[in-house]
């Protein structure tokens, strides 16, 4: 079962340099995701569903996407499991005066059907058919690994960003970011709840101010972290997105980014944790050269932490890349 959508790129979508926001191809993705899992699971007699976003796995920007170009973006479901969806996710954009094509992203989502009676119920997946007994122990491996990262994720999910009053260039404080954004009907699902790739879209832009702030130049969009969404989002919610910079090195930073949403419609209850994830931009020059990235410049123990906590996973992701590469020079 495959699924393709496909969308010319405008000026709306593009940052001043001509290139696709992130935010943008990511919104795409969960747009081919979301209907590709949610005919999946109405496919057999039984309660009505619609599937609900629960996670990103890390995507990497391999390429960048510029206005007039076509996004062709293709999905297809690679395992299910009693309650959940993975999707699988290409995307490649079309310059449609050459015929020149080019992947530009590769996603991996997952997906849980909620039922359109009861909100708060979780239905049941159809199986899947697997060409071979190595793809569904794989499957079930990649399953168990990100359900793992959730509970993680979801413990060290309680830092709050503060305001900081005259803070200096390069340092958290200087380049920390907010916006706020009231929940609308065309923000949301069937069920009233916020499509995941609006709430990605918008994280990507508090990630994008984050990293401008901090090099005064051009940045793009290189890669994000496994973005996990903890809570639904409803309707007339409002939303604090939120994004900090954790760590730099030479060429790239990374930028932590949260969202909060405080439900004052219909039932009110304390504000909450609904979505976080790390997101890695790259400085460029203005005929899209990479530029040096200034040090961040920590000041307290806590900023200090997540500056190690950024370069451990920074140096595990180069680790990962540079095997990768020695074992496709190797076949």
């Amino acid at each position: 079962m495959a699924r393709q959508l496909s969308r010319i790129m405008r000026p709306d979508d593009a940052n001043i340099a001509g290139n696709v926001h992130g935010g943008t191809i990511l919104k795409m993705i969960e747009e081919a995701g979301a209907i590709i899992s949610t005919r999946h699971c109405n496919s057999q007699a039984g309660e009505p569903c619609v599937a609900a976003l629960a996670r990103v796995e890390r995507t990497d920007f391999l390429s960048p996407m510029c206005i007039g170009e076509v996004a062709n973006v293709s999905a297809e479901i690679t395992y299910t499991s009693r309650h959940s969806v993975e999707v699988q996710v290409n995307v490649m954009s079309e310059n449609i005066l050459t015929g020149a094509k080019k992947v530009t992203n590769k996603a991996t989502l997952w997906y849980v059907p909620l039922s359109l009676k009861n909100v708060n119920k979780v239905l049941e997946v159809p199986p899947i058919q697997y060409a071979r007994k190595e793809q569904e122990d794989e499957g079930k491996k990649r399953y168990e690994e990100q359900k793992l990262d959730r509970l993680e994720t979801k413990q060290r999910n309680g830092d709050v960003i503060l305001p900081v009053i005259n803070p200096e260039p390069h340092t958290v404080g200087y380049s920390q970011s907010s916006l706020i954004h009231l929940v609308g009907p065309s923000d949301c699902t069937l069920l009233g709840f916020v499509h995941g790739g609006v709430t990605m879209k918008l994280m990507d832009e508090v990630a994008g101010i984050v990293a401008a702030r901090h090099c005064k130049t051009n940045i793009v969009t290189a890669s994000v972290d496994a973005i996990n969404f903890h809570e639904k989002i409803k309707k007339g919610c409002v939303i604090t997105v939120s994004g900090r910079m954790t760590f730099t090195s030479n060429k790239s930073m990374e930028i932590e980014v949260f969202v909060d949403a405080d439900p004052f419609v219909d039932e009110p209850r304390e504000r909450y944790r609904a979505v976080s994830a790390f997101f890695t931009y790259v400085s460029l020059s203005k005929e899209g050269k990479p530029l040096p990235v200034p040090q961040l410049l920590t000041e307290t123990e806590d900023e200090k932490r997540r500056f190690e906590e950024g370069k451990g996973r920074y140096l595990q992701t180069k680790a990962k890349r540079q095997a990768q590469m020695q074992e496709a020079a190797q076949q």
